[in-house]
């Protein structure tokens, strides 16, 4: 894919991956999205597992997505 404009890693494992080790944890990965960002954001995988985890970081929400959004919206 020669023109990937924004990619989305979402769990640890696709974070691990790519970002090595960039940060320890994934809340830590998250945290720092904007060192990411625009090119890369780092997101929790969506598994009913991950509730909880968005219950106690609903910065994620607030801050993230909104921007994530903004990013999408201005490539399409």
């Amino acid at each position: 894919l020669p023109e990937v404009r924004c990619t989305l890693l979402i769990g640890q494992y696709a974070q691990k991956y790519y970002l090595q080790d960039s940060y320890k944890t994934l809340t830590q990965r998250i945290e720092h999205w904007q060192e990411f960002a625009p090119r890369i954001y780092v997101m929790p995988h969506p598994s009913p597992r991950n509730q909880m985890w968005l219950r106690r970081n609903p910065w994620f929400e607030d801050e993230v997505v909104p921007q994530l959004k903004k990013s999408i919206k201005s490539l399409l």
